[in-house]
Parts: structure tokens; sequence; C-alpha cells
């Protein structure tokens, strides 16, 4: 599991400065299979086998982002779920953007 799984995202109060596109290259190697999206938002879509565990990972994921205070925008779809992430507060990325990343795929079956 990546050290980022490991970690809390941290609620953002707005006044906190983007990443810059260089950090974002910096990171994007933790959370394999993650794209950033013109350095504004990261994406990944997950494979299923069928609805019913693509909506069991959703659910996981749904639980875990409450505990987090960091929600994502996820796609739910037959044998697919995509998931954005970026810190609305600031329209942007942060570390925890990353750290929730490394927490979804901890979340999905191998």
């Amino acid at each position: 599991m990546s050290g980022l799984a490991e970690r809390d995202c941290v609620p953002c109060k707005g006044g906190v400065p983007p990443m810059t596109a260089a950090e974002i290259t910096l990171l994007l190697p933790q959370v394999p299979g993650w794209e950033s999206v013109a350095n504004h938002h990261l994406k990944k879509t997950f494979k299923f086998k069928d609805f019913a565990q693509a909506l069991a990972f959703t659910n996981r994921v749904g639980e875990m982002a409450e505990r987090q205070w960091h929600h994502p925008d996820i796609h739910l779809a037959w044998g697919l779920v995509a998931i954005e992430i970026w810190t609305h507060k600031i329209d942007a990325l942060t570390e925890s953007d990353f750290v929730f990343a490394a927490k979804c795929d901890a979340l999905a079956p191998d």
C-alpha cells in the first residue's frame, strides 16, 4: 500500500495555494493509474466484472469520503466506476487529493 494511503486528508479551508505542475508530477507516480487532467483534478476508472461489484466499491469509497471529509465526483456504470478528485474549496489539486486517490486504490479489489 502506498504511504499516501496511510495518511489522512486535511480539510481545506481555502487560501491554500494550488499544487504546481511540478509538484503534481512528483506525486503522480505514487498513485498508479490516476491521471492529472489539466493539472486541475485527478481521474481514474476502475473496472469490475459486474454492476454489483462496481456498486459495492462505490459505497466503500463513499463511506471513506465521509470519514475523510473529502468528497469526489463518482460516476457509476455497469462494471465501471470513474472517480474525479480535486479540492473544491480552491478549485485545484492539493496533496490531500493524492492521499484520497491512494485510499481509493486501497479499497479496490485486486
